[in-house]
Parts: structure tokens; sequence; C-alpha cells
């Protein structure tokens, strides 16, 4: 079933498309609301980025001023504005629903993804699902078919930056896959998870054996989300622009 929708936007009549839970202007209901500014109206005069992810990139138990999209979004504030898109139990297939979906509403010039554990999937049936990897409907998964599903992902991903002229940038909230996509760009060897406790020469010698835990007690603390988006800074914020 094909629906198409007509609105208004900036004076412009905007054409959309709609095939099931696929749109691409209509982000995903979510219970947790995203966690960024309202894109309606759109303000004028900057490149938008997305940023997509799981919780790890929504902030679970953390602050708004303590997940490494926030500290992201402190670079080059004079020509980009920051939207970040990550949820809660996100999985690839999420993701990228999401990013096609942002399509006419924030049209992002560029697309920063924080992928999630590939043994994830979206289910859509009466209602989308997120699913992991212990959930009794993905127990015909393994190795093999989490790694293409991954691969899929990627390419629509690419391939929507492609179509839109987007600059891409990828990275990893806990596992990291960087081996299967080397081409592109790609934060390597570090991941949310890893980033924290460092050691740091010009720091006092104050060693942690123990991660940083957020507000909640599961999720990783403002430590690791402000090394992460150092690290990330460290390799792309020149190509940031």
């Amino acid at each position: 079933m094909f629906e198409s929708c007509r609105a208004h936007h900036k004076n412009q009549i905007i054409n959309c498309m709609k095939h099931g839970y696929y749109n691409d202007r209509g982000l995903p209901e979510s219970e947790h609301g995203y966690r960024c500014p309202s894109w309606d109206p759109m303000p004028d005069g900057k490149k938008n980025v997305v940023i997509l992810g799981c919780s790890h990139t929504y902030g679970e138990g953390n602050a708004d001023n303590e997940h490494w999209v926030h500290f992201l979004s402190q670079h080059n504030t004079k020509l980009l504005r920051y939207w970040n898109l990550g949820q809660p139990g996100a999985s690839a297939d999420k993701i990228v629903r999401i990013l096609y979906g942002c399509e006419k509403i924030i049209d992002p010039r560029i697309v920063i993804v924080c992928w999630p554990a590939w043994s994830r999937r979206e289910r859509l049936a009466s209602y989308p699902e997120s699913l992991t990897s212990a959930d009794e409907k993905l127990k015909t998964e393994d190795s093999n078919t989490d790694k293409n599903n991954f691969l899929k992902n990627i390419f629509f991903v690419e391939k929507y930056a492609e179509k839109n002229n987007c600059k891409t940038f990828h990275c990893f909230a806990q596992d990291s896959y960087q081996e299967h996509i080397k081409n592109l760009k790609v934060l390597e060897d570090h991941t949310i998870k890893n980033c924290w406790p460092h050691w740091n020469m010009h720091t006092a010698r104050d060693l942690h054996a123990e991660p940083s835990l957020a507000g909640d007690g599961t999720h990783y603390g403002v430590e690791h989300h402000r090394r992460f988006a150092e690290l990330f800074l460290e390799k792309f914020s020149v190509k940031l622009k």
C-alpha cells in the first residue's frame, strides 16, 4: 500500500512517501521522546547534523549535559546544528528507519551513527518491536545473519547519504565492527564502553579499574561520554563543517 502526503514547509509544498512503518517525513513515535529541540519550525542558517544510535547515544541515565552528543554538539556551532535522534533499545534496523523518517523534516547534511549490538532487530508487526539477542523470536539468528543485517543497514545509510549528498561518520556503542566497514569514516578501536578508564600522562595518576556508571546504575557515565566525544572530535573535527 502506498500513501502520500503533502505539507507546507517554508512556503513550499513537500511531497512525502509512506510505506508501512517507513516514512520520509515522520519520525517513529517514541515513549522516550527525542533528546533534541523541536524541529517544527526548523530554524534557518546552519547545516543540520543528526546523530543516531541506541540508549548510549540517547544518554540514558545521564543528564542533558552529560551524554556524548551534548559534548559533540559544542563543536563548530556557528555552522552546525545538532539533533540527537538516539533511542533506547534501538537496533540498526530502527536507526535506518529513523534516518529516512527525518529526511524531509530535518534534512541532515551530516549523519553520524553510533551502532548498537548487531544482534538486535526491529520486528514490524502490528506494532514496531525492538528485539535484543535474548529474545525468543531471534533464536534462529547467528553471527552470519547478524553481520549481514548490519551490512544491509550500512548500505542503506550510505545510499541515503549518496542520494542526499551527505557526509557520514560511524562509531560504536559497545561492540566494534570496524573490520567490516574499513572503507568508510569510522572511529576505530574506541567505543563508548572501552574509552574509559584511560591513561593520560597529562592528568593526575588517579587510576580507575571500574567503568563510570550513569545515574541508573546500568549505562555508562559522564566520564565515558566526555572521553568518547573527545576521541571522535580528535579524529573527525576538521571534517565536521
